[in-house]
């Protein structure tokens, strides 16, 4: 429950500390005096939106602390704080500063924490049922999730839900497959062609340069044929042939040699040159035997070379990459195949997930509808106590899918999240008029009832230790407003109820009783809060009464009110 609640900075208030009790913690004070705040600063500790007009005139910023206290510490709870690496031992103390600079701190336990922690913690913690909850009441789309909340149905909708979202990714996943598959065999004809006419020319890596350098030997065959003989001839077949020359000279080296030995390095080293003025005569003479002059070689090579040219042209700079290429293209019709065998087997596991999907949709469905006899009886019976005895309640189903075949309209088609169930709540609140929906015939002080019957229903088995009721009773009066005050006070036995109101017959069942008045100081309007005693307690039902006037008669009748309550 929710123990202590202390508010410093926000919105009127300067300080306040509002120490509450089990059981039922009623609240009244005049309109405008600051009740809606406390709601307010609730909010802001279940992670409530915030604003810097919330930060009180002149101050830097807003803090709002509260203290749970719980008879054992919940598993759920105990689980969710120890994921977060937060200590947790029956009591959970919340705080969040809001500065106007924009900047929001979280704590938990003394931790630093986010809003999506109170998010979480939030629903766990305190449950809040005001106007605009009623104005939830009036869209169809919560009904179902009402409905689900009172059949214990909710663990079944987050699973169905689990297997909708996986359906959905596997349909998103074949979709986009058959698309690929669409888009490779579109480009399977191109990829076939290129692969076939890499493969009928047959290039060889390096094959283009040694054609280049035997086109310019056929080009110029005739040139080199008359530069090789000629360099034949002058080292080799004349008679003045540098052979001959060098041999001579030798010979008069070897002569002078033996006149001299310092000669010998010189004829040693003629020796040598004559001996590779052979070779190179030698080689010369091969490579003239070599050159073939050849005009249909030279064609042959033209070809050759046109076709590897006009092939890297198309696939790459150099054969190696156009070969290249061609492997990154068999790959491809490699991956059509092993695509078409994953469509096959995300078919396959799209129709597995489809058959779980309506099974478990089905099965909920029937649960729902079981569900929803009872809901309306717990309903009904709940709305005659709060004085709408004639009151007719139906949750009324859309015949979408009947819950055992796919309906009309095709059960798949029309699957969402939480199933193919669309509910609405249909109401008679009088003798003799057909049901119709809730939203064109119900009036505030029926929305009013209705949702606290709803609410009574649910908190029964709801784990939420704190139940916070802000001006349920709008739209009520006289004995209607008793039964209502009953009836949250009922609820006060199975969780610690505030309740804000300006009903007499309400305030009058707390347990304990806050009073929120404006006052003046310095010239600075701030709201307080705090418990009346018995006899202010008098006083205020009084006040409740009778308006600005209290009379004595006013008083006798609150005293009379409070010994009944």
């Amino acid at each position: 429950m929710l123990f202590q609640l202390n508010i410093t900075d926000f919105a009127i208030i300067k300080h306040l500390d509002l120490s509450l009790r089990e059981g039922l913690n009623t609240v009244s004070g005049e309109t405008g005096a600051g009740k809606s705040i406390i709601i307010n600063a609730i909010n802001l500790i279940l992670g409530g939106r915030s604003s810097a007009d919330l930060i009180r005139t002149g101050c830097d910023e807003a803090v709002v602390e509260g203290l749970f206290v719980f008879p054992d510490n919940p598993p759920g709870l105990n689980k969710m704080l120890g994921e977060e690496g937060i200590s947790f031992d029956n009591e959970l103390l919340i705080k969040r500063i809001i500065s106007r600079e924009g900047r929001n701190k979280v704590f938990v336990n003394g931790s630093l924490s986010t809003l999506q922690m109170l998010s979480r913690l939030g629903p766990r913690l305190i449950s809040i049922s005001g106007q605009y909850e009623h104005q939830l009441l009036l869209r169809p789309d919560n009904h179902l999730f009402l409905l689900d909340d009172f059949s214990g149905l909710e663990d079944e909708r987050v699973d169905l839900g689990g297997i909708f979202g996986r359906y959905q990714s596997l349909k998103e996943e074949l979709r986009a497959m058959e698309k690929e598959i669409v888009a490779q065999k579109e480009r399977g004809e191109l990829v076939r062609f290129q692969i076939q006419e890499i493969e009928a020319t047959n290039p060889v890596p390096g094959e283009d340069e040694i054609l280049a350098d035997e086109k310019s030997r056929l080009q110029h065959a005739e040139e080199l044929l008359g530069i090789v003989s000629e360099g034949y001839q002058t080292l080799y077949e004349k008679d003045d042939s540098v052979l001959a020359s060098v041999a001579r000279c030798t010979k008069s080296m070897e002569k002078g040699a033996g006149i001299d030995r310092e000669l010998g390095s010189i004829r040693d080293s003629l020796a040598e040159i004559a001996v590779q003025v052979e070779d190179a005569s030698f080689a010369l003479r091969d490579f003239r035997k070599a050159i073939q002059i050849d005009p249909q070689r030279l064609e042959q090579v033209l070809e050759r070379l046109e076709i590897l040219t006009r092939l890297k042209r198309k696939y790459g700079a150099t054969l190696e990459d156009v070969l290249q290429f061609k492997d990154e293209l068999a790959s491809k019709m490699f991956d059509l195949e092993e695509n078409r065998v994953k469509r096959a087997k995300l078919r396959e596991e799209l129709q597995e997930a489809q058959v779980e999907l309506m099974q478990r949709a089905r099965i909920l469905s029937q649960k729902r509808r079981k569900g929803a006899d009872v809901f309306k009886e717990a309903v009904e019976k709940e709305l005659h106590q709060l004085h709408m005895k004639e009151t007719e309640f139906e949750v009324r189903f859309e015949d979408q899918c009947d819950g055992e075949g796919d309906g009309a309209d095709g059960g798949i088609e029309r699957m969402r999240p939480d199933g193919f169930d669309r509910v609405e709540f249909m109401i008679s609140p009088n003798p003799g008029e057909e049901l119709r929906p809730l939203i064109k015939i119900a009036s505030g002080g029926e929305l009013s009832r209705i949702m606290l019957a709803i609410k009574t229903i649910l908190s029964r088995t709801a784990s939420v230790e704190t139940i916070v009721f802000d001006e349920v009773d709008s739209g009520v009066s006289g004995a209607t407003a008793e039964v209502v005050g009953e009836k949250i006070f009922s609820l006060a036995g199975y969780h610690q109820i505030v309740c804000i109101t300006h009903l007499p017959q309400i305030a009058c069942q707390g347990d304990t009783h806050f009073l929120v008045s404006k006052e003046i100081k310095n010239g600075r309007t701030g709201a307080t809060i705090a418990e009346l005693s018995p006899e202010e307690r008098v006083y205020e039902i009084a006040r409740l009464l009778a308006g600005r006037e209290v009379t004595p008669r006013a008083v006798a009748h609150a005293e009379e009110m409070l010994k009944r309550g």
